[in-house]
């Protein structure tokens, strides 16, 4: 029984998709077995050829049988499985055997032969087509099995000749989809020198790519960013070893991505046009005399055109060049202006603004270093090159893309000024500009680098069709005694214990060999030789004076020359084959005069220069060379011990200074701005991808931005509250009995200034400091509380804009003496205990009020005790319980905030069939119970764990209020503890140390957005 339903269920499955042409009556008595009364030799043989009829009567007698037609057989068991259960033998199963009547139909009594061949005319069209039809398949698979062979699909010729034709048009099409699909035809190809020429000259069409891209993009996580292809990060790790390298060593990084910009025109118009580009204010100028000599490198924020304090463009760094002896009756000057490649736009059209550089001049003609290259010869990739075209001529092969390979050659790069003479020219990626950062970085600079040889006999290398630029040079006794000096001081350097101990700034001008010559042959580390000679009265001279204007000269701010040294640069295959005739293989190749000169300058890099703790630290050299030679230097560099370094470390280098990194430290420039949106969208992006299970809920943790600083609200609503009277500088009897305690423990120290404070303290003018506290500074506030400096007007500054910054070095060095800078630790200074405290009165306070109520201060704070913090973090003010628990328990790290009720749950679980309510009405009850105005406007599309974009009481949110953010905090390695960098509202500020106790001034709490705890910070402002 069971083999015989084994056979039928083979059967039904094998014959599933043919047509049903018979059906049966319900009223046939013996269906027999499977319903259809077959019989038993049928049964047995499925498989005939010819249909039959079937009658049978109630006792399940045979009748009658007709011979029906051709090539079809009666469905049995299929029909049933295909018209009730298809997928499965359940209904079989269910039923009795024999008892198939329900599903069986009348069988017809007469069958026509053209209605049964119209019938079937549809499948008949189909079998045509299926086997006239050319399908997508292979020749190959139109035969059947039995007859394909492996080699058919190699020798066509072993098809049967019915099929070659066919295939051999298959093959033909193959093979040229094929060649036009791939551009290279092997590997091998592709890595040849001229076809990777091509490709990677394609490839810099879109993004600039640095001279030693290709060495860090074997070594480093490479970032597209500003238009250049940059570095970020090594790929190994490095963290502490580059912290070890910026400390005891030396760290190597290329900045040659930041634009240079420069200015030419006489020095009287060139300071009036500039001088409304920054102000004394702020400190350091244009017109400064130490860098209006030549002789030091300077830096400064620019502004908009007269628009101070209020529409900064951000940081950039000068440099003049030294008037030469020949020259010093000329009133022309040559002014460099660097800035980073996010700021350029903004600095160059500020500039062509204040120097009247609108008139377009003729577009000058492509460099002859870099041949266009067209679409049509990108295709050529992988092929063999020509020596010669169709033509005939002779084809000159693709040069390596030196500079700008983005810029467009009919684009200007030049502005000259018909009313007073100033000519802006753009020399981005015309000078590259090196970083060494560490104590031995003038070690590593004296053993890479060597000054060049000075030339006796000039009139050789003229006949022997060399560069003259140096050999006219030597010609003048002037000059060969300039480049001995300056040799000299180079000599000096290994004698310097750290480039602190050198003048900030300094310039040396310097014409060097080729470096590649005196590589050694493995890598070494460079450290000060003790055996070498040194001269202490020059080192000491050098370290108190400096350079001199005349040694800061150099040919480097000569166009010509530096094309000149681009131009006639010996290759490296070049110098491979000098080096390969050796008569002693591994000895040095010596030139002679044949050897590359090239100009360069040295610029020192101060490091760490405000505040009181780990000054100079983080100082180096900056290299400037010519174009084209930036592998050249950057090589026998690395032989030296230098480790290069990326983005991240640059970032960690100006954090362990205590200095604003730009773009990242500077939210009121327009490129702070920028940086700022593509950070928050990047972070929410990858915030979106986590589920909410993983991810931090931070409206639970009382975070309304955790991915930006909401620098407007905080602003405008400390100005509401100074507005409403909620500020209140004076000061309480509590705090005078806290004061008087203190006085009482340091009379000593400033008792004297605090009966000069009370003595004057009555006037209606506030108290002038002491003679000997040079370094705090009383405000006249005017009549009326009107602005001091600037008047303040609703079209300089909108509420919708950028923040400004406080940067007056006056105003901010008096609140950083309120706030009584200390150390890291918390340990008073001695400059701070001499400073009188209680000369922060009423109306010094009133006066900064009223003159900047919408500005923020840079701050660095340091933790009491431990904890880490990071970017966005708030910055609260303590309460009185907060620092009576800092005194009854000095462990304790802080207190905590207590959870917030997340109100846009139910919104955002709105899948589980809870209640649901309208989102105005969430946002009515949130803003109930936080004590806001109704956000009913904010956006629709709620993402659990975010507040909504429109936010309102940032200050007033958590238990303690809100008076800054962080922009950049992490563990510091420099001084042992955690630190952050960030900004906090000038009126916040004023209003927490008016109101702390004397002992307890600057100290506030640090909150890290996904956490809850509070940490004990001291700020230090530091000038």
């Amino acid at each position: 029984m069971s083999g015989v339903n084994r056979k039928e269920k083979k059967y039904a499955k094998k014959m599933r998709n043919q047509p049903s042409n018979i059906t049966f009556s319900s009223s046939d008595a013996g269906a027999g077995r499977s319903g259809m009364g077959r019989s038993d030799s049928q049964m047995d043989n499925p498989r005939e050829g010819w249909f039959t009829r079937h009658r049978e009567g109630v006792n399940g007698d045979h009748i009658q049988q007709q011979q029906v037609g051709p090539s079809h057989q009666l469905p049995c068991y299929s029909d049933r499985q295909r018209g009730s259960h298809r997928g499965g033998f359940r209904g079989y199963r269910g039923g009795s055997r024999g008892s198939y009547r329900g599903h069986s139909q009348e069988i017809p009594k007469i069958l026509t032969a053209t209605n049964f061949a119209q019938a079937r005319a549809a499948e008949i069209n189909a079998m045509l087509k299926a086997v006239t039809h050319k399908s997508s398949s292979q020749f190959l698979q139109s035969l059947p099995p039995q007859m394909r062979r492996r080699a058919m699909s190699h020798n066509i010729k072993r098809l049967p000749r019915r099929l070659r034709e066919i295939a051999k048009k298959e093959v033909e099409k193959i093979a040229h989809l094929k060649k036009e699909q791939s551009k290279s035809k092997s590997r091998k190809a592709r890595r040849r020198h001229g076809n990777m020429l091509l490709e990677f000259n394609r490839r810099q069409r879109k993004n600039i790519w640095l001279e030693t891209h290709i060495w860090h993009a074997k070594r480093f996580h490479t970032v597209k960013k500003w238009g250049y292809c940059l570095a970020n990060k090594p790929t190994t790790k490095s963290y502490r070893a580059c912290y070890r390298a910026m400390t005891k060593h030396c760290l190597l990084q290329d900045l040659s991505y930041y634009c240079c910009l420069e200015l030419n025109g006489t020095e009287e118009n060139l300071l009036a046009s500039l001088a409304r580009l920054s102000s004394r204010d702020a400190g350091a100028t244009f017109a400064s005399a130490a860098c209006l000599s030549g002789k030091c490198q300077g830096s400064l924020v620019l502004y908009k055109a007269d628009r101070y304090p209020e529409k900064p463009l951000g940081p950039v760094t000068f440099l003049w060049r030294p008037k030469a002896q020949s020259e010093s009756h000329s009133e022309n000057r040559q002014l460099w202006i660097w800035t980073h490649p996010a700021l350029k736009m903004d600095v160059l059209t500020e500039l062509q603004l204040v120097c009247q550089c609108l008139d377009v001049p003729l577009p000058e003609p492509a460099p002859s270093e870099c041949k266009t290259i067209t679409e049509k010869e990108t295709n050529m990739v992988g092929l063999k090159r020509k020596v010669h075209d169709k033509a005939g001529e002779k084809i000159i092969p693709e040069k390596k893309i030196i500079g700008d390979g983005t810029r467009d050659p009919l684009k200007t790069v030049s502005w000259t000024s018909l009313t007073t003479g100033i000519a802006i020219e753009d020399l981005t990626m015309e000078i590259l500009r090196y970083r060494l950062i560490g104590p031995l970085s003038h070690c590593v600079i004296f053993e890479a680098l060597q000054a060049a040889a000075v030339l006796e006999n000039s009139e050789g290398t003229e006949e022997m069709g060399l560069p003259c630029w140096w050999s006219e040079y030597c010609r003048r006794s002037e000059n060969v005694a300039l480049h001995n000096r300056q040799g000299d001081f180079l000599l000096l350097l290994p004698g310097v214990a750290s480039p602190a101990e050198i003048s900030a700034g300094t310039v040396l001008g310097l014409a060097v060999g080729d470096p590649r010559l005196n590589m050694p042959k493995n890598s070494t580390t460079a450290m000060p030789d003790p055996s070498q000679p040194k001269d202490p009265e020059k080192i000491r001279e050098l370290c108190l004076k400096g350079v001199g204007a005349e040694c800061a000269q150099s040919q480097i701010w000569d166009q010509n020359v530096r094309n000149i040294v681009t131009e006639t640069k010996i290759s490296e295959q070049e110098l491979n084959r000098m080096r390969s005739k050796l008569l002693v293989p591994g000895t040095r190749l010596d030139l002679g005069p044949q050897e590359s000169k090239i100009p360069i300058l040295l610029v020192q890099q101060p490091g760490k220069m405000a505040g009181e703790e780990h000054i100079g630290w983080g100082s180096g050299w900056d290299i400037l060379i010519p174009k084209g030679w930036g592998m050249a230097f950057w090589i026998p560099l690395i032989y030296r011990g230098a480790r290069a370094g990326g983005l991240q470390e640059g970032a960690k280098h100006s954090q362990y200074k205590g200095m604003p990194h730009f773009p990242d430290d500077f939210p009121d420039c327009p490129a702070g701005v920028r940086h700022s949106e593509e950070t928050e969208k990047e972070l929410l992006d990858k915030y979106k991808r986590y589920p909410p299970a993983k991810r931090p809920n931070y409206i639970h943790h009382g975070t309304m931005t955790p991915f930006r600083c909401p620098w407007q609200q905080l602003v405008a609503e400390w100005e509401t509250q100074n507005q409403d009277g909620i500020i209140k500088p004076a000061v309480s009897g509590k705090e005078r009995e806290l004061r008087s305690e203190v006085q009482d423990l340091n009379k000593e120290h400033v008792g004297v200034h605090e009966r000069k404070a009370e003595d004057t303290s009555n006037e209606k003018n506030p108290p002038e400091l002491e003679a000997d506290s040079e370094n705090v500074t009383a405000l006249e506030p005017k009549e009326g509380c009107k602005p001091i400096q600037i008047p303040r007007d609703e079209d300089v500054q909108s509420e919708n804009g950028p923040v400004p910054i406080l940067r007056s070095r006056k105003l901010l060095r008096q609140i950083s003496a309120w706030c009584r800078p200390t150390s890291s630790r918390g340990q008073q200074t001695q400059q701070c205990r001499r400073s009188a405290q209680l000369q922060m009165t009423t109306d010094a306070v009133k006066a900064i009020v009223c003159s900047y109520p919408r500005f923020l201060v840079w701050v660095r704070l340091s933790l009491l005790r431990k904890g880490s913090p990071v970017a966005n973090a708030t910055v609260c003010i303590p309460s009185e319980e907060d620092l009576q628990l800092l005194v009854s328990d000095p462990n304790c790290c802080g207190p905590q905030e207590p959870k917030h009720r997340d109100p846009f749950k139910r919104q955002c679980k709105s899948s589980k069939g809870k209640k649901k309510r309208t989102l105005s009405e969430d946002l009515e009850t949130a803003s109930g119970d936080l004590g806001m105005k109704s956000v009913s406007s904010c956006r629709t599309d709620l993402i659990r764990g975010l507040w909504p974009d429109q936010l309102q009481g940032v200050t007033s949110h958590c238990s303690r209020r809100t008076i800054g953010y962080v922009s950049q905090g992490d563990f510091s390695l420099t001084v042992g503890c955690g630190e952050a960098l960030g900004f906090v509202s000038l009126l916040g500020l004023l209003h927490m140390v008016s109101n702390q106790p004397a002992g307890k001034r600057g100290l506030v709490l640090v909150r890290n957005p996904a956490s809850l705890q509070y940490r004990l910070a001291k700020i230090n402002i530091e000038v």
